[in-house]
């Protein structure tokens, strides 16, 4: 549901109470609810991620799901921000999967959408629901990795050859507590995107706004 408790958008997913994205600056809380407990109250989902603990819930390993939706954060909007919009979230647990399997994944994944010629790599992060986690990055389609094109800087990449795409990681022991696996015998891994992101890069598209004014000439083009 695109209305969540605290509990499934947060607390089952390790995010500490006095975690910054908790509060109101970040997150749209439905009003009028200070007398619930934390946990019980409702707001807007800031990721598809409860999706993947209300799937863990329901079954056991080997568990795999990809959580498509639309999401919610209280950002002003602009070119590249926008309160809504678009994520997919993947998941899967079993026994011994390893991060070997999640770069593999991704790897795979990166190509199929932007081409056989893309690279990926993988740096340190930090998520709350996983340890270790890392962002991915991908060489610029739009310069080739090279940092410049047209006799200058690439603008896309900022000349570095690569653009940030996504948040993955191994699923924090902690979280199987939420849903009773054993962290001893199962392990797992989790991603997460921006959809409107990965379709404004692929299309050149230069105004994330564009996505939902309903301009109809505009989105027949993605159907």
């Amino acid at each position: 549901p695109e209305i969540e408790t605290d509990y499934y958008n947060f607390e089952s997913l390790n995010f500490p109470p006095n975690h910054p994205a908790r509060d109101t600056q970040d997150t749209l809380f439905i009003a009028c609810q200070e007398s619930k407990p934390l946990r019980d109250r409702l707001l807007l989902r800031t990721h598809t991620s409860p999706v993947q603990i209300r799937t863990m819930e329901k079954m056991r390993p080997p568990v795999r799901v990809v959580c498509p939706g639309k999401v919610h954060r209280n950002d002003a909007p602009d070119a590249t921000h926008s309160p809504i919009f678009h994520q997919i979230e993947g998941l899967a647990v079993d026994t011994n999967i390893t991060f070997c399997d999640l770069k593999g994944t991704l790897d795979h994944a990166m190509k199929a959408f932007f081409g056989s010629s893309v690279k990926t790599r993988f740096y340190p992060s930090f998520f709350p629901f996983t340890e270790p986690s890392a962002d991915v990055q991908i060489s610029c389609i739009f310069c080739g990795g090279k940092g410049y094109r047209d006799g200058g800087r690439c603008p896309q990449c900022k000349a570095s050859g690569w653009i940030e795409l996504l948040g993955c990681g191994m699923v924090d022991p902690n979280v199987y507590g939420f849903v009773d696996y054993d962290p001893k015998k199962f392990s797992g891994f989790a991603f997460g995107m921006g959809v409107d992101r990965i379709a404004i890069l692929k299309y050149g598209v230069d105004d994330i706004q564009l996505f939902f004014q309903g301009d109809v000439r505009f989105l027949e083009q993605f159907g």
